[in-house]
């Protein structure tokens, strides 16, 4: 059996851009408008498009009833959760639960963390990470929690050994960003694994914005609690908890008292949007079906697909950081976090910037004139903000890109940003 994955270079040159473009019905029905605020959410397959309307259609019901609809539903989580867990590598399927966002799931998690603080009461959180993911921890000061700050240093990475001597036998959690939402920073999330855990703390890793450009591998990475949205996985507006089965089970939740108190059970508590589930589940299949292509002919575990079709990404990413990040130096911006082009596999194509004179709102809105999106301002991120000196009320301005996208979508931001230069002067 060949399962033979082409290198790097190889993948990045043999990536199928135009016919993966070709699936997604936005980029087909908006040809001429360039999709580069993908942080704020990506477009979807037709294949997940289908997947909804067909929940919709013929199983818009309550789960849990002994009829053909309900089944129906029963039968789209289960597999949905199957799915999801092949995505993270879960050790089990059960270790999957399925809700309104990622920020619901840090809440819920974090109000069980409090009951359970007694002598470990330390949480650790950086000041490089989405608010959700801050403020939800800082609120536990009101529990007796202590909050500890892992700072990002000046290159715009968390350095491990910065966090070394914050933990002791006091740490009850560390809480981190796998990848920066704003500047893109991938953190080295199995060495914060191996580290908390030698403290015996637990590790919780918001995984919204990595999700889409590199593979997540709870296992690998040895964690205890991992959050992740769909609607930046190609898939719709919903989010989804996973945790070590044993943790899960420790974990204090609300339930209603007829519901089992294992989960996913004791996590799910009360409907959610199922179609929304169905759609992540086809957002999985859809990353499958492109790792199948870079794979040799032969059986392959689901799995395999998913490492290859995230090897393929990943390689090709960097080629699109490469040039984002020549285009926007060539045009005397300001980049905040990693910056320099030989340093792309420490990033993901997610870039925070700057130009001086020109107000991001102004760059924005000009852009959008364009037809091109982007994000302008504090990115929900008021610490980082500060961190970057920048004011709440301007921020900065971020490009986003996922695999999708293409360099000729580069070149037309090229030209129009020196436009929107030009004009200023």
């Amino acid at each position: 059996m060949n399962t033979h994955v082409p290198s790097g270079d190889d993948l990045a040159r043999a990536f199928p851009v135009e016919e993966i473009r070709a699936r997604f019905p936005a980029l087909q029905k908006y040809k001429d408008f360039i999709f580069f605020e993908n942080a704020g959410g990506s477009q979807v397959p037709q294949t997940v498009v289908d997947a909804v309307a067909s929940h919709l259609v013929d199983r818009n019901v309550q789960r849990m009833a002994p009829y053909l609809h309900s089944q129906g539903v029963d039968r789209t989580i289960a597999e949905a959760r199957v799915s999801v867990g092949h995505l993270v590598n879960a050790y089990r399927p059960e270790e999957i639960s399925f809700g309104l966002n990622a920020t619901s799931f840090i809440r819920l998690v974090s109000l069980g963390i409090a009951k359970m603080l007694q002598k470990r009461n330390e949480i650790i959180v950086t000041d490089m990470d989405h608010d959700a993911d801050i403020a939800t921890w800082t609120a536990l000061e009101a529990d007796g929690a202590r909050i500890v700050w892992w700072k990002m240093r000046d290159d715009g990475t968390l350095h491990a050994e910065d966090l070394k001597p914050l933990l002791n036998d006091r740490t009850r959690l560390v809480a981190c960003t796998v990848t920066a939402h704003s500047i893109g920073t991938i953190v080295d999330v199995a060495t914060v694994g191996r580290l908390a855990h030698a403290a015996g703390a637990e590790v919780f890793l918001d995984c919204v914005h990595y999700g889409p450009h590199g593979l997540i591998d709870v296992q690998a990475w040895d964690c205890d609690y991992l959050v992740c949205s769909g609607y930046k996985n190609f898939s719709p507006h919903m989010g989804f908890l996973w945790g070590r089965y044993d943790a899960l089970v420790r974990l204090p939740t609300f339930k209603e008292d007829f519901i089992p108190d294992v989960p996913p059970y004791k996590i799910e508590v009360g409907t959610f949007t199922y179609e929304n589930v169905a759609g992540m589940d086809a957002a999985v299949r859809y990353i499958e079906e492109l790792g199948r292509g870079f794979l040799g002919t032969g059986e392959h575990s689901r799995r395999d697909t998913i490492v290859a079709a995230m090897a393929a990404i990943r390689a090709y990413e960097q080629t699109l950081s490469k040039k984002m990040l020549s285009v926007l130096k060539k045009h005397g911006a300001i980049v905040y976090g990693i910056s320099d082009e030989a340093q792309v596999e420490r990033r993901v194509p997610t870039i925070c910037f700057n130009i001086p004179g020109l107000t991001p709102q102004h760059i924005a809105i000009e852009l959008g004139k364009a037809n091109i999106g982007s994000r302008d301002g504090h990115m929900f991120a008021p610490r980082l903000m500060k961190r970057l000196g920048l004011a709440m009320e301007n921020g900065c301005m971020r490009v986003s890109m996922v695999h999708y996208n293409k360099a000729a979508e580069i070149d037309r931001f090229d030209k129009v940003l020196g436009g929107i230069i030009a004009g200023a002067k």
